[in-house]
């Protein structure tokens, strides 16, 4: 029921384990697929190799900050490295970067010889900011892209920037210089935080943000993708748990990459979500996760199409929770008040904002006219 085609390739499921670290080279893609990925991509490969700085990466609770920009290892080394990822079997995409489409042309039919199954060019870097604007000009990924495509007999997608005005023109641009495919979205550019005792940042520049934090901008990008252009989309950001990877099939993905949940909690998170996968889909009766991608786009549209109800909160017969005051405590129209295991929602104030609805743990409230 999980098994999925991306790009004509078959995977025994839509799990990828996207582009990073803890890809870095043969023996960490293997183990990877060997935990149940449906494929992995290689850490970025670049001509020239980069020293790293320590520190590099930083985390909390819901992210990390990375400044780490590409392999250390140099591109004839991948030819011993792709060996090991696939001595085992599974599907290998080969991540590239470099600043010229001749350039990314030499390395993609370097890694085709070399085994890669297909290759995602990555086009944007938060630490580098001249590589950021590559990501946000449609003309200059054109080009790159058709250089590459001409290069090679495998699949070749683009990693897209969120760093873009506009991220539909960028993959109308991949699309017509015959990419076969899109990954949404890299991490973001910023600054996880500071150490006020020493007036510090988490890193030491600005990094790339990943995890929880840049799951909304993920979703909102695939979504603005699967809805202006026909191009198959791998969606990436903050997905740690079946619930995230389905979010993004709903809104038109058809296969998903994991990569901070890996490098913070193990593999043993791929292996998770997959399960968690199969367990929706067998309570959901569903044979294939195809028949729900894009679902969510149904109920998606643009705010002038928004029909105007004067729908307003309404709580059901389930108590409230012991103390809990929030539903009381955040609304700014003072429409909710509590008695006892109960609330009153003064119709005359409410008006229908539906933060109540999402905020309440029990879930008693919903708008309806």
């Amino acid at each position: 029921m999980l098994k999925t085609k991306f790009l004509g390739m078959e995977l025994p499921n839509p799990v990828m384990v996207a582009a990073g670290p803890w890809n870095r080279d043969g023996k960490g893609l293997k183990e990877s697929l060997e935990a149940g990925a449906g494929a992995v991509v290689t850490e970025s490969i670049v001509s020239d190799t980069v020293m790293d700085v320590r520190p590099r990466i930083s985390s909390d609770k819901l992210g990390a900050e990375n400044i780490r920009m590409y392999s250390d290892i140099q591109i004839e080394g991948w030819e011993r490295e792709m060996s090991i990822a696939k001595s085992s079997g599974g599907v290998v995409i080969a991540s590239i970067s470099g600043h010229t489409p001749s350039e990314l042309a030499y390395l993609a039919s370097k890694m085709e010889r070399f085994g890669a199954d297909a290759i995602e060019l990555s086009v944007s870097n938060p630490a580098a900011e001249s590589l950021e604007v590559v990501a946000s000009h449609a003309d200059i990924l054109f080009d790159m892209t058709k250089e590459v495509v001409s290069a090679v007999k495998i699949p070749v997608m683009v990693k897209l920037s969120q760093n873009t005005t506009n991220i539909s023109k960028v993959a109308k641009a991949v699309k017509a210089a015959g990419g076969s495919g899109v990954t949404a979205i890299n991490s973001v550019r910023g600054i996880l935080g500071v150490d006020l005792e020493n007036a510090v940042p988490s890193l030491s520049t600005y990094g790339g943000i990943s995890g929880e934090y840049i799951r909304p901008l993920g979703l909102a990008s695939v979504a603005t993708i699967a809805q202006t252009v026909d191009i198959p989309i791998c969606g990436v950001g903050g997905i740690s748990c079946a619930e995230n990877a389905l979010e993004y099939i709903m809104l038109g993905a058809s296969a998903v990459q994991v990569g901070t949940s890996v490098m913070l909690d193990g593999r043993d998170s791929i292996r998770k979500i997959v399960q968690e996968l199969e367990i929706w889909a067998q309570n959901h009766n569903i044979e294939n996760l195809s028949e729900i991608r894009g679902k969510a786009l149904e109920n998606l549209k643009a705010f002038d199409e928004i029909k105007f109800e004067p729908a307003v909160s309404h709580a059901n017969g389930v108590p409230c929770g012991e103390n809990c005051n929030k539903c009381v405590n955040a609304c700014m129209y003072q429409a909710i008040s509590r008695r006892g295991n109960s609330i009153r929602i003064d119709r005359a104030k409410c008006t229908g904002c539906g933060l109540c609805t999402f905020i309440c743990p029990a879930k008693k409230l919903k708008l309806s006219l």
